[in-house]
């Protein structure tokens, strides 16, 4: 609620200003996503140590595990400065940052699916 409260405000105040100062009410709406990102850090926190307890539980390698979380990362990063290009009126660039994330995304994800692969080719009877 708070989250919504203060998106909320912030996107009437920067509705009011943006007629007379837009340079203002674009920096005010970058301030408040960031301090959003920012309030959710200690969420994302604990959502990483879960899954990492999860995966030593279940006895699955870490380094598959710390993998997907940095995927996961990096769409989120990609998309939060993809939404704030776009709000600065930079539809282009916008495109090749989603464009540089998927393929950031892909070149992290070769190893797992190589070993994904060679696991179902092995499940295989010959």
């Amino acid at each position: 609620m708070k989250i919504v409260g203060i998106a909320l405000v912030a996107t009437f105040l920067a509705l009011i200003i943006k007629e007379q100062k837009p340079n203002i009410a674009f920096l005010l709406i970058v301030f408040v996503g960031c301090s959003i990102f920012l309030f959710l850090v200690d969420k994302i926190y604990e959502i990483i140590h879960m899954l990492e307890r999860l995966a030593i539980n279940a006895k699955v390698n870490l380094v598959y595990v710390e993998t997907i979380l940095k995927i996961i990362g990096i769409a989120y990063i990609a998309e939060f400065a993809v939404q704030i290009t776009k709000d600065a009126g930079q539809g282009a660039v916008a495109s090749k940052i989603e464009l540089a994330g998927k393929v950031i995304i892909l070149a992290m994800a070769i190893p797992i699916l190589t070993v994904l692969i060679e696991t179902i080719i092995k499940l295989i009877p010959n």
